[in-house]
């Protein structure tokens, strides 16, 4: 132990000293090579402002004499890096031929004459956006003066007539929004407000359970009744228009989405709640202020318009069959090319129609869907989707499988309203003189009797 002391006292001492003198004569560096350091007594801020300061106007003093020795030549000072294209070469190198000065100056007059174009042209785009946009503005208000003060007043007597089917085709202005839906799409099943506070506190309670047992304790429960479902609401609302922030958890309707969807769920146990953000997508835009209108408009629209049948697998290939039979009337190239690809409508429709083209189509573009959906029905939803592939029918002629399914599956963000509808009144939803409701119907039928007929195939 004394001899590893001793040599470690030994070893200690040698390295530290070393390391001592490495420190004292190591190298400072500069750009291109070590210079030693020089120690120099300390100063005080004044002495290092004031040498600071005479260092700078020196500084100035330089380059103000380098750039003039630079410049003495030229007639002009360059106001851009672009005007440097006329600058004469340094002295060191060969001037250049009057040839290629006058190229330089052409190439330089095009370059500013391009970017005069480009700016006028952005301008002249920004002027007609604005003015569009006032137009738009300006429409909207006369529309909302026409619903107010004479549709709505005499909603039964005027609902059916020619304009107000155009001023409804043209978008429902946003303040009446709710108002008209809610008296479109009307309330059949009579529900109060003492039936929506029923089921609301029957999911209140649910919810409690759920909290104090977890919903694995619900696995007992008969297959028909779905009120399970209730725990699956509070993670979908979250996902319902994210960028706008007023259904996540703290903002101003999230409780209200919450209750709606939990009163619809316990109401309609054999439904329950399905994450596929239709219920979410009609209750959030409904525009109308109490938790029972909003109840009574997302019931009564899915009751009138079957919309729990669109999500029934079997009914959903019928849905798509009779989606190719208006598909192939209206677009037959495009058909063709489809089934050339053998590129089916659940690639792109399912996504569509769930999500009543929220994730597809801008916001303002949808309510305009939305505003129709709620006059015309299922039908309308169908033929929008019509709408979009008349649209870019050019475009997905061009396309293969792949970017065909890539572009149905993220259309363009700046999908224009007025065009997109133009489109879709260009579609005609009669086959062989037979309507959309005709069609799907007979499909049904067709798929009824297939079944009525297979035991008696099999018994003979």
């Amino acid at each position: 132990i004394t001899k590893l002391m001793l040599c470690d006292d030994i070893f200690g001492r040698s390295l530290f000293s070393r390391k001592q003198r490495e420190a004292q004569s190591a190298p400072g560096w500069k750009l291109f090579g070590k210079v030693p350091l020089r120690e120099s007594p300390p100063k005080d801020s004044k002495t290092i402002q004031q040498e600071y300061e005479a260092r700078a106007s020196k500084s100035d003093q330089s380059l103000s004499l380098l750039a003039q020795g630079r410049r003495k030549n030229l007639e002009f000072e360059p106001l851009s890096t672009t005007a440097l294209i006329l600058e004469d070469r340094p002295a060191n190198l060969p001037a250049k031929s009057e040839e290629e000065a006058q190229r330089h100056r052409q190439e330089y007059d095009e370059m500013v004459a391009e970017a005069k174009k480009r700016e006028l042209k952005e301008a002249q785009k920004k002027k007609k956006q604005m003015k569009e946009r006032f137009k738009q503005e300006e429409s909207i208000v006369n529309a909302m003066v026409v619903w107010n003060n004479e549709i709505l007043p005499n909603w039964e007597s005027m609902r059916g007539t020619r304009r107000v089917r155009d001023l409804w085709w043209q978008g429902l202005p946003p303040n009446v929004r709710g108002k008209v839906w809610s008296l479109a799409i009307g309330n059949e099943l009579n529900i109060t407000s003492d039936l929506y506070e029923i089921f609301l506190s029957r999911a209140k309670e649910r919810w409690k359970s759920f909290r104090e047992t977890g919903s694995e304790m619900e696995s007992d429960v008969d297959s028909a009744d779905r009120e399970s479902s209730l725990d699956l609401i509070k993670l979908d609302i979250s996902r319902t228009f994210p960028p706008l922030f007023i259904f996540q958890k703290g903002g101003p309707y999230h409780d209200l989405l919450h209750s709606v969807l939990g009163a619809y769920t316990c109401y309609r146990p054999d439904v329950g709640y399905v994450s596929d953000h239709q219920m979410n997508i009609i209750i959030s835009h409904l525009h109308i202020k109490s938790s029972r209108s909003s109840i009574v408009g997302v019931s009564n629209l899915k009751n009138t318009i079957k919309m729990d049948r669109i999500a029934v697998f079997n009914h959903m290939l019928k849905y798509f069959a009779a989606f190719e039979v208006f598909f192939e009337e209206n677009l037959p190239r495009l058909f063709n090319h489809f089934k050339s690809y053998n590129l089916t409508p659940d690639l792109y429709l399912i996504d569509w129609i769930f999500t009543l083209y929220t994730k597809s189509l801008p916001l303002d573009v949808a309510c305009r869907v939305w505003d129709v959906f709620c006059r015309d029905g299922e039908e309308f939803l169908f033929r929008t989707g019509l709408g979009i592939l008349r649209l870019y029918e050019d475009v997905l002629l061009q396309m293969d499988f792949i970017h065909i399914a890539q572009f149905l599956t993220r259309l363009p963000e700046d999908t224009p309203s007025e065009r997109l509808f133009s489109c879709i009144a260009n579609t005609q939803m009669i086959s062989s003189n037979r309507k959309w409701t005709q069609v799907f119907n007979a499909l049904i039928k067709d798929k009824e009797m297939e079944k009525s007929s297979s035991p008696t195939v099999k018994n003979t």
